[in-house]
């Protein structure tokens, strides 16, 4: 019986998010990158007080493909930290791919410097990794773009369908030869990759997204040559393949971008890799909560009275708030904004949004005006006002020509 070895599994980082943000006036950044940054140190943490063997970081280590020195220098440190105790793939994601394929990506830095222990994923490629608990038979297969993986000669001319078609068909044979290789070696066998799985539920990455996305099969990936498919680029975690072997395993990402992400737990992977008999399961981490209250004030003659006691009754302390009141227009100025802002002290940082409901006016002859016609509003302005029947036949006729030149024009 073959040792277990550790395997830890985290992906989409995104260092540089500020959204929901406000300035750290400690370190000169972004509150909302330190989040992102803390929770980096969690898993790292965990990684090396668990002993872990390997590390997969799946991909998308920024927001942006040009991130600045400091979010650069921050992710160095913590990866290369993880690195000295471990061996680390570092796959590249869309976010961290330029638009020119000569150019290099936001992690080719490590290989240019051969930092030790670090495997700079950025093309297709596969290879035995010794670890202290024994080999493991790493394949990885990094984001697929266009002009990287399909020759420029070959596909001139080609429509964008057929261009995406091509891709396709070019990773599925890519991630084919991988599971050949896999198959001469007894030993745990792993791939990594950064892709969209099409029976995957999406999270959050939309709005992030740099660039059109495609998409291949589970069963591509469904392969019992394979005892773990670590998957980066989806943001919300799970298990494409509902529990069977190989699991098929989003980690997610480790922060929540939005509300989109408000209720998904965020975290990582950590696995046991044994010959087809490989476990894994999910870790939460610390990740800054979101939260939505929403108060609906439209029949209370105290309305602020029911927003704070609303917000009372949750955990607002270090959140990220997103407070929807729904009120009548004739109430709002009975909304005390400045006792709404003091109940909402306490969290990261909240927005506060009304959503108001409007008075139909319904003066002219009981009728809401607007379910009536220009020609039968002023019909009915007429008769209130007492104009005889004959003036507002004539003032009748002379709106109505005026009305038609004007939709003409």
């Amino acid at each position: 019986m073959g040792n277990v070895i550790r395997l830890l599994h985290f992906a989409d980082v995104h260092v540089g998010m500020e959204n929901y943000g406000r300035l750290d006036l400690d370190t000169g950044t972004s509150t909302r990158v330190r989040d992102f940054l803390d929770r980096m140190d969690e898993v790292i943490e965990y990684g090396i007080n668990n002993k872990a063997d390997i590390a997969i970081f799946a991909g998308d280590a920024f927001k942006t493909r040009d991130p600045n020195p400091t979010q650069q220098r921050e992710f160095a440190k913590r990866l290369k930290f993880l690195s000295d105790h471990m061996p680390l793939l570092l796959l590249v994601g869309n976010h961290d791919l330029p638009g020119m394929a000569s150019k290099a990506s936001s992690v080719d830095i490590f290989q240019a410097l051969d930092v030790p222990n670090v495997i700079v994923g950025n093309a297709p490629e596969a290879r035995v990794v010794d670890t202290r608990s024994g080999p493991v038979f790493l394949a990885w297969m990094p984001y697929p773009m266009r002009n990287r993986l399909l020759a420029k000669d070959q596909h001139q001319g080609k429509s964008l369908h057929d261009l995406d078609l091509a891709l396709q068909t070019s990773v599925v044979t890519i991630i084919q030869d991988l599971a050949s290789q896999a198959m001469d070696y007894d030993m745990p066998r792993v791939l990594s990759s950064h892709l969209s799985v099409s029976e995957a539920k999406l999270g959050s990455e939309r709005i992030v997204m740099l660039g059109k996305d495609v998409s291949i099969g589970k069963s591509v990936l469904n392969d019992p040559v394979w005892d773990y498919v670590a998957l980066g680029h989806i943001h919300k975690h799970q298990d494409v393949n509902s529990g069977l072997y190989p699991g098929i395993v989003y980690s997610g990402s480790l922060e929540r971008i939005d509300f989109g992400e408000e209720k998904d737990p965020k975290g990582f992977c950590w696995v046991e890799l044994e010959r087809e008999k490989t476990v894994w399961e999910f870790v939460k981490v610390d990740a800054r909560p979101f939260l939505t209250i929403r108060v609906d004030v439209r029949d209370y003659e105290e309305p602020t009275t029911v927003v704070l006691s609303s917000i009372s009754a949750h955990d607002v302390s270090g959140a990220v708030i997103r407070l929807i009141i729904h009120v009548k227009s004739q109430n709002m100025q009975l909304l005390r904004d400045n006792d709404i802002a003091e109940a909402l002290s306490d969290a990261h940082s909240y927005t506060i949004n009304k959503d108001v409901e409007h008075e139909s006016r319904t003066r002219i002859g009981g009728v809401a005006a607007e379910t009536l016609s220009a020609e039968e509003l002023l019909e009915r302005y007429l008769v209130d006002k007492g104009s005889t029947p004959e003036r507002i036949k004539t003032l009748l006729k002379t709106a109505n020509n005026i009305f038609q030149n004007d939709s003409k024009s």
